[in-house]
């Protein structure tokens, strides 16, 4: 881990650079605030490219808004571990950006011909090229970069929120958004329109319509935008037999988001013969959410092609390892009474949270906890307890096969508890921590050796 005190406009900022986040459950990147994910399959690995929001700069009035001045990558093979390969674009080195505009917005990028294309909006310097926002291109040999950026951006684009197809006939094609969500055919060169834009007709015409993301199935095309249809944005999509429409506005791919975020901007991939849903809430910034994070859900498709609506969760994707640090505050499910999640520290979020469990039976359930094959001893629980407390480790079910029996000694410091395993099943299986003495204990993770 390196730590970097960054000044900027006699602001200074901490800024941690981690080379990876062992995480499975949501949000996926707890080291930095992400948004806006357009992932990709490169060569048996996805690479996730998110915009990065900052805390905003107050005196260029951006106290209420959102501050974003560059663009970092990540990538993993099992959608587990994650690691962030750094900075790859920043506003100060793209020769047509204003430079402190803080606008590098929703990104995508696309394979081709052995090149990694980088595209991405933001404010011109020069207000002849438009007004608003324009689209840029840098191009690499690798997901991870280096990355050159294009000296200008795309002519005849004016908008945000770029996204990239290639078809199965090798066309490629950009969609952005500006007030409507846009199409156009690119040329060779992925650098240049090679048709006239297209306005997209028959999509909703009240409230906000943006972030489109183009992918295809079984022949059918699918459109997804975020849209306001009340107050805040939810995941929508339409259906279409043409990468450049018509679509007939189909169905919800998510509801809007229950804590009130007021955005909401995703992607759609499959790997590994299962379709995923990145998007993003503002778990690590609940008072502002201009500071959001990504998560991730699997997505599943009816008979007919159309999407069954995505419900968020907080465990997420992916088995974890045993031997790993489980979060259990990213659980399941969590008993109505007597159980709870909270910051471990409310004025540093990116520490993560805590489990209190503070009624007798009351519990958190975590899937997905992946045993092995080679038989484990005991388990481990960093907790915490001021009058002492005694816990329970179930699988399965509430009521299913016991694991252990843990007494968290009492005191105010969060302190390592460890008890044998009564009882080793191997394979994957869901995990039940249970309160049995009903005094408070707080749990930060637990891990099997």
């Amino acid at each position: 881990m390196k730590i970097k005190t960054i000044i900027a406009r006699g602001i200074s900022f901490l800024v941690v650079f981690c080379t990876a986040n062992a995480l499975a459950q949501n949000p996926i990147i707890r080291n930095q605030y992400t948004a806006d994910p357009s992932a990709r399959v490169f060569n048996d690995r996805i690479y996730l490219f998110p915009s990065h929001d900052i805390p905003p700069y107050t005196n260029k009035n951006k106290e209420n808004w959102f501050s974003m001045e560059d663009y970092h990558v990540f990538s993993s093979d099992n959608l587990t571990d994650w690691t962030d390969h750094g900075m790859i674009v920043t506003q100060n080195k793209v020769p047509w950006v204003k430079p402190d505009s803080f606008s590098m917005w929703a990104p995508d990028c696309i394979a081709r011909n052995g090149k990694y294309y980088f595209y991405f909006p933001s404010t011109p310097k020069d207000t002849t090229i438009a007004r608003g926002f324009t689209i840029g291109v840098a191009i690499a040999d690798k997901p991870e970069g280096p990355y050159k950026v294009q000296p200008d951006p795309i002519k005849g684009v004016k908008g945000i929120d770029p996204n990239v197809f290639i078809d199965k006939d090798g066309q490629a094609y950009l969609y952005w958004s500006q007030g409507n969500i846009y199409g156009a055919k690119l040329k060779e060169n992925m650098t240049e329109l090679a048709s006239e834009p297209v306005k997209f007709d028959n999509l909703p015409e009240k409230g906000l319509k943006e972030g489109p993301y183009l992918f295809e199935r079984n022949g059918t095309y699918y459109l997804t935008y975020p849209h306001v249809e009340n107050k805040i944005e939810r995941l929508e999509y339409a259906m279409g037999n043409n990468p450049l429409g018509p679509f007939k506005v189909t169905g919800v791919i998510m509801d809007e988001a229950a804590n009130g975020c007021w955005t909401n901007h995703h992607s759609v991939i499959q790997f590994k013969k299962q379709w995923y849903l990145f998007y993003h809430n503002n778990d690590l910034s609940p008072s502002f959410d201009k500071n959001r994070s990504v998560r991730i859900d699997s997505l599943t498709f009816n008979g007919d092609g159309t999407i069954k609506k995505v419900i968020p969760t907080l465990r997420g994707v992916g088995n974890t390892p045993a031997k790993a640090k489980i979060q259990a505050d990213r659980y399941t499910s969590l008993s109505t009474a007597g159980a709870s999640v909270a910051f471990l520290d409310a004025a540093d979020a990116f520490k993560g949270w805590k489990t209190i469990l503070s009624a007798p039976k009351a519990f958190v359930s975590y899937d997905g906890v992946d045993f092995g094959t080679k038989k484990l001893k005991k388990v481990l629980v960093q907790a915490n307890a001021p009058t002492g407390g005694a816990i329970e480790i179930r699988i399965d079910r509430i009521d299913g096969p016991l694991l252990a029996k843990v007494k968290v000694a009492s005191g105010t410091e969060w302190k390592m508890a460890e008890a044998a395993l009564l009882k080793y099943v191997p394979g994957t299986h869901s995990i039940y921590i249970i309160s049995t003495q009903g005094t408070p204990v707080e749990i930060d993770w637990i891990t099997f050796e």
